[in-house]
């Protein structure tokens, strides 16, 4: 095999989900493409990587200081629905069924992968509930032992907030299950069964 287009799987190779096999249909076609075509890919990833930026309100990806979800008026900004990353927010924005805003924490707390909550945006969160606006925070985190564990650190964090309602996204979903990978159906039943989270004193 040509050592450019060994060079060229090896590339596609690594990213999640593509093996040697789909790296190499994927190398092949972006030979058959149009040279125009192929600039406009590389402009694309290129800026993407290097003009992508978290909004300034809730962490989510964004071409300006806000992404689109917190700059639009017509969105219930006292709804907070707070997910992992940036994948769970468009697999809940997808479903077309919440109107909220969202709150992206940008991992769960790992001790075994060096991860506390001051890696994450909690305290940010934390802020946001403080300021008096917000009516519920719906804690859409997966049931991994990592998330459990966030997601009782965030209660815990929050308990001080009585007139704010916590919630938890119906557990339909299975034990480890990131939003990312379950379908539509799925998590519009776990929003719309969401549950009340009972304060611990």
């Amino acid at each position: 095999m040509s050592k450019l287009l060994q060079d060229a799987v090896a590339e596609f190779a690594k990213l999640p989900g593509v093996g040697r096999r789909t790296a190499l249909r994927l190398a092949m076609h972006l030979l058959k493409m149009d040279e125009g075509a192929v600039e406009q890919m590389t402009r694309s990833i290129y800026d993407f990587r290097h003009k992508i930026r978290h909004c300034e309100l809730c962490n989510n990806l964004s071409d300006s200081e806000r992404c689109p979800i917190c700059s639009n008026p017509e969105r219930d900004h006292s709804t907070i629905c707070v997910v992992e990353q940036v994948g769970d927010l468009m697999s809940i924005e997808n479903t077309h069924q919440y109107r909220g805003v969202y709150h992206v924490l940008g991992g769960v707390i790992s001790p075994m992968q060096g991860i506390g909550p001051s890696e994450l945006k909690i305290d940010m969160l934390v802020e946001k509930v403080a300021s008096g606006s917000v009516r519920e925070v719906i804690l859409a985190i997966s049931t991994s032992v990592e998330g459990e564990t966030t997601l009782y650190y965030i209660m815990n964090r929050l308990k001080q907030y009585p007139m704010v309602r916590l919630t938890t996204i119906a557990r339909g979903i299975g034990f480890g299950d990131e939003l990312e990978y379950v379908d539509e159906l799925t998590i519009t039943h776990a929003l719309m069964n969401r549950r009340e989270v009972v304060r611990q004193e």
